[in-house]
């Protein structure tokens, strides 16, 4: 809307082209997603107290974590506010790929929404059925998967690229380009979801790897740039860098609050958003195996879920006890249990996300 505003005003004063340039509204974009959070951050949290919508906590999770039992919890519906706001005021809404981030991030957030509102106000431990919430989300990823399809009009808007490797790009049919969508958004709506353990410890790469990949939409969507660095050259996907920062704003506003000990959670309506709003950006500019890379924390933690559940089952089935790879998963559980504390395992998993995010940026250039 103020990109508009500013087209119009620029017709007579030629200052206000500047806003023409996506560079200075994604910064703009960041700073009004952190300042939207921080000023209606303590509101919500007050509000969330009185209407006691509490986190439960596992009684089989660590000791140190009963503490926590009652921490006002679907935070993320701040984080989702702040993203749609800011995104609606900075971005360019004649772009399709800006609504289809945004629709595709608000409506997988609605799915956590319901889930978190049966288990906290209606007290049903078991929220919205993993059938209902694969469900929705799987019918959300194909509606993208066919949106972007039908409208490809180049042949690297569907084709796989492989970061590091110049040459190595495999074309997609239909059905695998529809695979491929589907489980980058769902896998890293859940992957997210599941590393959203412990204070601040899904946020911050979070934020990081939607900083970063808002520097490939927006080498992606320059032709210059593009061709230089030997990335897929998709127009319009620059656009994309406003929502990634806005996520970044809104993110760094809600770790204020997230940090140990925390005042307030993010939910699956956070967590879930998240991170189909991060696999939707990463199948527009054709960056799905550097996401791979750049999230490794919360691939890594869906890896351990995976392999605790299946080995258990196996060897149950097996040998009619049920054992176990990891003390107790996802993994950020698996330190607590050894003895690291909660703000060791945060940060060292923060500092291992840092370095994986600069590898995902040297695929830039490194071909």
């Amino acid at each position: 809307m103020l990109l508009a505003l500013a087209q119009w005003l620029g017709q007579d004063v030629r200052t206000f082209n500047v806003f023409g340039y996506i560079t200075l509204r994604a910064v703009l974009a960041a700073m009004t997603a952190l300042f939207i959070s921080f000023a209606v951050g303590p509101w919500m949290i007050r509000k969330l107290t009185s209407m006691k919508i509490g986190q439960s906590v596992r009684d089989d999770g660590p000791q140190t974590h009963l503490v926590k039992a009652g921490t006002p919890t679907m935070g993320g519906a701040l984080i989702l506010t702040s993203v749609a706001i800011t995104t609606l005021l900075w971005g360019d809404l004649h772009n399709a790929y800006i609504w289809v981030a945004l629709l595709t991030t608000l409506g997988v957030g609605a799915i956590g929404w319901v889930d978190d509102y049966r288990k906290v106000v209606h007290r049903n431990p078991k929220g919205l059925s993993a059938k209902a919430k694969m469900f929705w989300q799987s019918l959300i990823a194909l509606a993208v998967g066919v949106f972007l399809w039908k409208t490809a009009v180049l042949p690297q808007h569907t084709e796989l690229i492989f970061p590091f490797f110049k040459h190595l790009i495999l074309p997609l049919s239909a059905f695998g380009f529809l695979v491929l969508v589907y489980f980058v958004i769902v896998g890293t709506s859940n992957a997210v979801n599941l590393t959203d353990g412990l204070d601040g410890l899904a946020i911050m790469p979070t934020v990081m790897v939607a900083s970063a990949l808002a520097i490939f939409a927006y080498v992606a969507g320059h032709a210059v740039f593009s061709k230089y660095l030997g990335v897929p050259h998709i127009p319009g996907a620059g656009e994309l860098a406003v929502f990634c920062a806005a996520i970044a704003g809104a993110g760094l506003a809600f770790l204020w609050f997230n940090a140990y000990p925390a005042e307030v959670f993010m939910g699956d309506v956070g967590a879930l958003a998240l991170g189909a709003a991060l696999g939707v950006v990463a199948v527009i500019v054709r960056q799905e195996v550097v996401l791979f890379i750049m999230g490794g924390v919360f691939v890594v933690e869906t890896l351990s879920v995976a392999a605790q559940v299946s080995y258990f089952k196996f060897t149950k089935a097996k040998y009619g006890q049920g054992r176990r790879i990891f003390l107790m998963a996802p993994l950020h559980h698996h330190y607590e249990q050894k003895g690291w504390k909660e703000t060791q395992v945060v940060v060292r998993f923060w500092i291992i996300t840092m370095l994986l995010v600069l590898l995902g940026l040297a695929s830039l250039k490194l071909r």
